[in-house]
């Protein structure tokens, strides 16, 4: 690439984060009024800004200012917006570790674990029906896909949780700590790591080879293991070279997080298990205390105001609404949904009941857990750059993730209240 097509990229990129972000604070604005933390209004505002309505209204002006032209770079956005939303999706995950509490969700893993497993399977059959169902009677899969890639697709589409946004709006909620937050974070976290296994098995279907499938697995489990036996006693005994001397977390302790970072998000997307899985396990194996702390503190306005944002408009460049033309397409889309909430809702608020939770803190975590969100938007993603599902289907998944997720707080409001749950601390 020429140093003059560098130039035109730079330009273009800075214009393009400027519209970004004002959208982004406008739409954040209005969601604020609804009771919707600013993350659910990044994810409403990127889709406005991609062809479902900016492109609908205004489609001159949208290609102008977000082409898409793969055969010229320079005219590209993909071939920047792509690795920079990689990044901000990396750091924020990496944030949502480093709050992670391993020892509240161990002493509730029974709770956590069963609500895990309903949220997992009851979505995961009815996803899998529908996926079936879709194969043999609707075109809203490619030809190159196989019945059996069609229905662990969107099985595993269906049983996603959006894990970090759940962890967004425990804490918008002032929920961090209390038993209700403790076992939705906890199921929340199984339920994405059981998401991603399921993921790999479909790509490695879908490329003929099942043994890169095991290779991600596996490769996933030694990741965690090696993680949390050696990397994380590593970093705790070395801490007192990344604080400095006023108890505040050094510029090469912030390096050193950074790195730590870095590394786990390349290794699991070497395996294919994508990279923001690798960030938060390393989030979660850094020392707590002043190194925690500090490293959210310098890390996360860059992550959550800047680069975050780039991802939600990154998909919302892919969704494209307008391909929902026909009444049997909305009925489709209302069939995903419909599957979605009584799969995840349902299966979740009695897997509550059923271990012994009080009926307000089930139907709370059967609220949460809900929430597709930012998790659902990178599972879709990946299926439709590997051609794994058609744009037609994309479409309605983003329809589904963004109603869910929008959904979570009023529906809580409405279900358990504002207040948090009396005496229901882990």
């Amino acid at each position: 690439m020429n140093p003059v097509s560098n130039v035109h990229l730079a330009v273009q990129f800075f214009f393009q984060i400027g519209v970004i972000l004002i959208a982004c604070r406008i739409v954040g604005m209005i969601a604020k009024y609804f009771g919707q933390p600013q993350v659910v209004a990044e994810m409403i505002a990127g889709v406005l800004l991609g062809p479902s309505l900016f492109g609908l209204l205004l489609p001159e002006l949208q290609k102008t200012m977000f082409p898409w032209d793969k055969t010229q770079l320079t005219r590209d956005t993909q071939s920047y917006l792509f690795p920079a939303s990689q990044l901000g999706l990396a750091l924020y995950m990496f944030i949502v570790g480093l709050e992670f509490r391993v020892d509240i969700v161990r002493r509730h893993f029974k709770s956590s674990l069963a609500v895990s497993m309903a949220g997992m399977i009851a979505p995961f059959v009815l996803g899998a029906g529908l996926g079936w169902y879709f194969f043999h009677y609707t075109d809203l899969f490619p030809e190159r896909t196989k019945q059996s890639e069609a229905m662990l697709f969107l099985g595993a589409s269906m049983c996603i949780t959006a894990f970090p946004m759940l962890a967004r709006i425990i804490h918008f909620k002032g929920l961090a700590g209390t038993l209700m937050g403790t076992v939705a974070i906890g199921a929340g976290a199984i339920d994405d790591a059981m998401a991603w296994c399921l993921l790999a098995l479909v790509l490695a279907s879908f490329d003929s080879n099942m043994t890169a499938a095991f290779w991600s697995i596996g490769g996933g489990l030694l990741f965690v293991l090696v993680a949390f036996a050696l990397v994380r006693p590593l970093l705790d005994r070395c801490k007192h070279w990344m604080i400095a001397a006023d108890e505040t977390l050094s510029d090469t302790g912030l390096v050193i997080g950074l790195a730590v970072m870095a590394f786990g998000a390349w290794f699991t997307d070497k395996i294919q298990l994508h990279a923001v899985f690798g960030a938060f396990v390393m989030g979660a194996c850094m020392p707590r205390g002043i190194m925690a702390r500090d490293l959210i503190m310098r890390i996360q306005p860059l992550a959550v105001a800047l680069l975050l944002p780039l991802f939600f408009t990154y998909s919302g460049l892919n969704t494209e609404i307008g391909l929902l033309k026909t009444p049997y397409l909305w009925t489709m889309c209302g069939l995903v949904f419909l599957a979605a909430v009584a799969g995840k809702f349902g299966a979740c608020w009695l897997a509550a009941r059923w271990t012994g939770l009080p009926n307000r803190e089930a139907l709370g975590i059967g609220t949460l857990m809900n929430a597709r969100g930012l998790m659902e938007l990178i599972i879709i993603n990946i299926g439709l750059q590997r051609g794994v599902i058609s744009k037609e289907l994309f479409a309605i998944l983003v329809i589904m993730a963004v109603v869910t997720t929008l959904m979570a707080s009023p529906l809580f409001e409405a279900l358990v209240g504002s207040k948090k749950p009396a005496g229901q601390y882990a």
